[in-house]
């Protein structure tokens, strides 16, 4: 990628491709010249050295071919320079091939066995092979040649295929070298054809044998350690009957060894004196709940059956409800990461680091509700993250294609050359400037450098400078003009049109002008706005994010990425080493989809009114989940693995063979019967797995079947793996070759054969309107469409795969992001989250019947349950709080007479729920504030968002009737919690209005009536004043909300109340009005004056 390459927009369907050159330059340059010196054979940069010259392929010549290029000539051609026909000599680093052994001048013991650099070339050289028949990247000489491949297995090395560290790799003992003849192929991967004898290689009698690893001291001393601890480990294993392995056989408790080798990531079990009784009172609350409702049943209100029967129906909905949302929480974990052991694993002294890069996405829509500074400073602190920054690339999808994001992303751009530098310098957290310089902190703790007290001052009118030139591209965005937005070179804006626009990207920082004030190498930040055109359906936020993610496979393909919204920056610069401490553990990281970081929030007030922070879900609920499969994804701030993107299912863990008894005959009845219906039974069900896995290998990547591969020359005949068509790719993938071929890429990278200009044309391809059409775009690859909250469904999909997730919880919390803050804007985000919770559960990925035979557990099967079911909830809760009201304006009740044994039932179950609460907080750190917030949001969000979810999500199912969301406004830099005070009308307010008005009523008129009729109606009034006050308790927040700054009631709302209360207040007096009532006998008069 080239920075200076500026914005390329097109379309592939109409065959357009514009480059508008920045800065005024018009300059006609192609893309083929943003490299420097040319390879004639396949067009691409011939590169340089390791030394910093200019590679140099033939030494009579001269003649310009790439490294590439080079060794494919002298492994699959005729090993003679095109222009001279002088043959190519073997330099440094490269393979030995046939007719090298009389070049003994050069020898190169070093790179010539690299096994890790091999394993990469064979699957690069599988994804370019797949190239071959589709695009042409300026081959002229050898274009028409079959590229052949041959996938042979890997040798494995004696260290789990690592080289050691402290033994040089001309030290090993075993090093053949493989150089078949009778014309075979040399491949650049070491492995055995059994076709072929072993050819021994010559040594030099002038080099000292052990150079060859012969008789080497050190490597006896290793091998001898080697086998010593893998003795101890398996004595360990035998000897523990299992203990220390855990239920998915992923995780074994490795005696120590040096700290680079000990695991990345441990678990910490709650302790057995905080769960153990939680899990006890659990089951108690179960009992109590099932003894409470044969009671309820069976003994019915006969003067009230109506609201006895309403409030039974609704009380079951509750237990049901309450089973779906406890029991996932019955295994509850922590995790605990070492940073210090990943850096001396992967970041060795002296070498470079084998960090894997990792791709980052960054998703906007509307400038005008997501301001561009709140973007900016998210990207500013992903540019200087602690992180390889030859790892990083960061994509911000414009989904609106907005000339301010675009602006704002050029300045951001500029601005993180000296931003970067300053933070990495002085290790400030956060690296978000915005939030940096609010820190009402002391900023001078731990900062010795004297020269920081200068900087800072620096670098902070730097950043005012940089946000008021921000502030004025917003001002001037607020008008349009007539004519529409044109950029600085006077050349039209191709995004004016929102919903009819080509697709767009700019690259502001890459492989070149991506350098700091300092000299230092940025992190690749892209701009992609996807195209839109009329008639086509685009998915929101996640076709946006797959489009992404396409464009990042063919730009950069990390094997891993990571998402998060517009208004999340990072909190903690460490937040992808913590992430990678799962994804590369190499005993927990391979069955790792995505790892998932809580979402913490600024700028919200002390008392957190409506439970913005939403504590209860993130530190109770998530980490019971992490305990069973893991967290569910909510959206943003989640590292994922590309490949469990792409659909692939987790790897098949080998289980250690179980201990059968022999002592039955083999001619038992019984295990003949058992066996015969296990083979009839698995047999059909291998059928299907092999049907549904035909297209992948053992591992779960793809195999491809290359057209180019002659019959005789298919592989080993004794593999079993399956090869998938080239048809079948493309027709899951898309038609694109490019991304297609970067899906076979196990450890990601890039093409080596195509060039920066065939990549940029490729990328505006894959983010055509049309491309995912007639794919599995959305339907089992990428982000799953279907539901405005795609984050549940994709990861849902994801677990039925077999992966399981991470909960991870680092010290200084990973990212934050802001809240909505007035109570409208938070009921339209609850709205929107109960939407796509309705959507699923009408759809075929219902958690009740969609994924039943796949890799989903049972417990995280009733956590999705949960999340699909909880906004139906909405609707007995409404009925359950109306019927306080009711019964206190017809002096009814839900229940009889209580007896003595009812009262015991009634106060055990409130006895469990009280104590339920107290011990989940308990384990999990929870304050009673926090909790208390969440209970009374519970109600306020299941009487209003949560009932229109439910009728909006049943008319966009039955009747068609779709209804947008509204993205949520985010915090600005305004004066701190005036949105909360911001009074918004809309109509998820009335029915938690009327229900408030309708109690208060009920408690003023029950009242009323216990005064008329005297001291007997006192005591059956208590319970229903308790039941009234219990659900004015919970709308209390919302009732705060309503009267807003200074205790002044909206106008709305006083009409509202008036008009409510006249109604009921009639209704009542018509039905009972105020007359004493008395149950004794009708007295009349006898006649007789008693005077």
């Amino acid at each position: 990628m080239e920075a200076s390459a500026g914005l390329v927009a097109g379309s592939h369907n109409r065959n357009e491709l514009v480059v508008i050159r920045r800065d005024g330059d018009m300059g006609p340059k192609p893309l083929q010249q943003l490299s420097g010196q040319i390879c004639q054979i396949c067009g691409d940069d011939v590169g340089r050295t390791v030394d910093g010259d200019l590679f140099v392929a033939c030494n009579e010549c001269a003649f310009p071919i790439c490294r590439t290029c080079y060794e494919y000539e002298r492994r699959e051609g005729n090993q003679i320079c095109p222009q001279c026909k002088t043959r190519f000599k073997r330099l440094k680093g490269c393979p030995r091939v046939a007719g090298d052994e009389e070049e003994d001048n050069i020898d190169d013991l070093e790179n010539e066995f690299n096994f890790v650099r091999g394993e990469k070339q064979d699957s690069q050289y599988i994804a370019e092979a797949m190239l071959q028949t589709h695009m042409s990247y300026g081959h002229q000489g050898d274009i028409n040649t079959p590229y052949v491949v041959h996938t042979v297995p890997q040798v494995p090395l004696l260290t789990n295929g690592e080289m050691v560290d402290d033994i040089p790799p001309e030290q090993h003992a075993l090093v053949p070298s493989f150089m078949g003849g009778g014309g075979k192929k040399i491949h650049p991967l070491p492995f055995s054809d059994p076709n072929l004898p072993v050819h021994l290689r010559s040594l030099d009698p002038s080099k000292d044998l052990s150079t060859y690893g012969y008789g080497s001291v050190a490597w006896k001393e290793r091998m001898e350690n080697w086998r010593q601890k893998q003795e101890k480990m398996h004595k360990m294993r035998n000897d523990g009957g299992g203990k220390g392995w855990n239920n998915d056989n992923e995780e074994p408790d490795l005696p120590l060894m040096d700290e680079a080798r000990q695991p990345l990531s441990r678990k910490l079990p709650v302790p057995s004196s905080q769960i153990n009784p939680y899990r006890m009172i659990i089951i108690i609350r179960l009992v109590v709940v099932g003894f409470f409702f044969h009671y309820r049943i069976t003994n019915p209100a006969s003067d009230a059956y109506p609201l006895w029967l309403i409030s039974v129906i609704c009380e079951i909905w509750f237990a049901i409800s309450w089973i779906l949302d406890q029991f996932p929480k019955w295994l509850p974990i922590e995790r605990e990461t070492y940073l210090d052991r990943l850096s001396l694993r992967y970041e060795k002294e002296g070498q470079p680091s084998q960090l894997s890069p990792l791709d980052i996405f960054v998703s906007t829509v509307d400038p005008m509700k997501e301001p561009p500074l709140i973007t900016a400073n998210t990207v500013l602190s992903i540019l200087a993250v602690d992180y390889p920054v030859e790892k990083v690339s960061c994509y911000v999808s414009d989904d609106g294609a907005a000339m301010l994001t675009f602006e704002a992303l050029s300045e951001t751009s500029e601005f993180a050359k000296k931003w970067a530098p300053f933070c990495k310098k002085f290790n400030i957290e956060p690296r978000a400037p915005e939030w940096y310089f609010q820190q009402k902190i002391d900023y001078l703790k731990d900062k010795v450098h004297p020269s920081f007290i200068k900087e800072r001052r620096a670098i902070k009118r730097e950043y005012e400078e940089f946000k008021v030139r921000i502030n004025a591209l917003v001002a001037k965005a607020q008008k349009v003009p007539e004519e529409g937005w044109t950029m600085q070179d006077g050349t039209p804006w191709p995004g004016n049109n929102v919903r009819d626009h080509p697709g767009m990207i700019q690259v502001f920082l890459g492989q070149s002008g991506g350098h700091d004030v300092e000299g230092n190498e940025l992190p690749r930040l892209v701009y992609v706005s996807r195209e839109k055109r009329p008639g086509f359906n685009h998915h929101k936020k996640a076709g946006a994010m797959n489009a992404l993610v396409r464009v990042s496979a063919v730009l950069t393909n990390a094997p891993y990425l990571l998402n998060v919204d517009c208004d999340h920056y990072f909190n903690n610069s460490k937040a992808i080493r913590e992430a990678m401490c799962f994804m590369m553990d190499p005993l927990v990281g391979k069955k790792v989809c995505y790892v998932q970081f809580p979402q913490r929030f600024d700028g919200i007030d002390r008392h957190d009114r409506y439970a913005n922070r939403n504590i209860v879900f993130f530190d109770i609920n998530m980490k019971g989940l992490d305990g069973i499969q893991g967290p569910i994804y909510v959206g943003t701030g989640c590292a994922f693995r590309r490949k469990a993107l792409y659909g692939y299912d987790a790897p098949k863990s080998k289980k250690p063979p179980t201990r059968t008894c022999n002592c039955w005959p083999k001619w038992c009845c019984c295990g003949c019967c058992c066996s015969g219906r296990r083979k009839k039974k698995t047999a059909k069900a291998k059928q299907k797995k092999r049907r549904n896995s035909s297209w992948r290998g053992d591992n779960g990547a793809p195999v491809l079947a290359l057209e180019g591969i002659e019959d005789g020359k298919q592989g080993n005949e004794n593999d079993k793996q399956k090869l998938m068509s080239e048809q079948k790719l493309e027709k899951k993938f898309g038609q694109s070759p490019v991304f297609v071929a970067s899906t076979l890429l196990e450890n990601g990278g890039t093409l080596k054969g195509a060039t920066p200009a065939s990549l940029l044309k490729e990328a505006i391809h894959v983010i055509s309107c049309g491309y995912e059409d007639k794919t599995d775009w959305g339907k089992e690859i990428g982000w799953i469409y279907g539901s405005v909250t795609e984050d549940i469904l994709t990861g849902f999909k994801m677990h039925c795969h077999g992966w399981r997730s991470i909960y991870c919880i680092p010290g200084r919390p990973a990212f934050k992001g802001s809240a909505p803050l007035n109570l409208s804007d938070r009921l339209h985000q609850v709205l929107r989250w109960a939407l796509g919770s309705v959507e699923i559960f009408l759809s075929k990925h219902c958690p009740l019947w969609y994924g039943y035979g796949g890799g989903l557990k049972w417990l995280e099967r009733l956590s999705y349950i949960n999340a699909t079911v909880y906004p139906w909830t909405s609707i007995p809760l409404l009925a359950y709080c109306t019927l306080p009201a009711v019964c206190l304006l017809t002096g009814k009740f839900i229940t009889p007479e209580l007896s003595n044994v009812a009262s015991l039932w009634f106060l055990s179950l409130f006895i469990c729920i009280f104590a339920t609460s107290i011990l989940e907080m308990r384990w999990s750190g929870v304050g009673i504030d926090d909790w208390w917030r969440n209970e009374q949001f519970w109600v306020i969000g299941g009487v209003s968002s949560h009932l229109f979810a439910v009728f909006q999500g049943l008319l966009k199912v039955l009747a068609g009737i779709d209804t947008n969301f509204t993205v949520t406004t985010k915090a600005g830099d305004d004066e701190e919690f005036s949105e909360l005070y911001t009074f918004k009308w809309t109509t998820l307010l009335i029915p938690p209005t009327t229900l408030l008005i309708v109690n208060f009523i009920g408690v003023v008129a029950g009242v009323s009536n216990a005064i008329n009729n005297g001291y007997e109606s006192w005591g059956p009034l208590f319970g229903k004043l308790f039941f009234s006050f219990w659900v004015i308790v919970h709308l209390y927040p919302f009732l705060k909300g309503l009267v807003g700054r200074q205790n002044r009631t909206p106008t709305i709302v006083i009409v509202w109340s008036i008009l409510l209360a006249s109604i009921f207040s009639l209704l009542w007096v018509r039905i009972d009005p105020f007359l004493p009532k008395s149950d004794g006998p009708l007295l009349e008069e006898c006649g007789l004056d008693c005077n």
